[in-house]
């Protein structure tokens, strides 16, 4: 009985921790209006160093991670 229980809650913590690793591996683009109505809030990071580039995320609510065109 006890191994069952080990293996039901391997597969588990295997299924949950799978998700999220796809999610953040193929992020997908979602534009500013998205971002704000689902809950979240654009944050705005300089990449590199020196030249004028920019990355732009949606973090938090539905869209969370997910770049902002």
């Amino acid at each position: 009985m006890r191994t069952l229980s080990y293996a039901l809650l391997t597969a588990l913590a295997a299924t949950a921790l799978a998700v999220p690793a796809t999610a953040v591996a193929l992020p997908a683009d979602v534009t500013a209006s998205q971002c704000v109505a689902g809950g979240g809030m654009i944050v705005i990071s300089a990449v590199g160093d020196g030249s004028p580039s920019y990355s732009k995320r949606c973090m938090g609510g539905v869209h969370d991670g997910e770049t902002v065109l």
